[in-house]
């Protein structure tokens, strides 16, 4: 992909802010008009730089698990399986990184059943070597 212009920048920023904000409310923070600021989001949907509107919570949601795993990819597939990934539902985040690791993925699932099925279809991915998964419990700091 290529590099992001200061204007879908600009855009993102402010949807992170408040993915609700109108189509009006967004030209006015980004400083466009309303008919650029349309075209640029319907573009930004379309390239797949934007994937999803959603909604944050409270971090300690009665009944929510969450959860982070390390993914250990075999390099050859390791496009699969982050477009595999992505169709998961209940995967918040992934993030490549560095080290033992290949893959850092946040999961949020409403129980552990259904938080074991997610585990078992990530490690069910071909390309998946190995994961290792930390529930994640009381948020304590920021």
């Amino acid at each position: 992909m290529t590099q992001l212009a200061p204007t879908d920048r600009a855009i993102i920023a402010a949807l992170r802010g408040d993915s609700r904000m109108s189509i009006t409310q967004l030209a006015q923070t980004v400083g466009i008009s309303r008919t650029t600021a349309r075209a640029r989001l319907e573009a930004l949907v379309a390239e797949g730089r934007i994937r999803r509107f959603t909604i944050e919570t409270d971090q300690d949601v009665e009944g929510e698990v969450r959860a982070i795993t390390m993914v250990e990819l075999q390099g050859r597939l390791s496009r699969n399986v982050i477009r595999t990934l992505t169709r998961i539902p209940e995967v918040a985040t992934i993030h490549a990184t560095n080290g033992a690791w290949d893959l850092v993925v946040e999961i949020r699932t409403d129980s552990l059943v259904n938080f074991d099925r997610v585990l078992r279809e990530i490690r069910e991915v071909p390309g998946v070597l190995n994961s290792e998964s930390c529930l994640l419990l009381a948020h304590v700091a920021g």
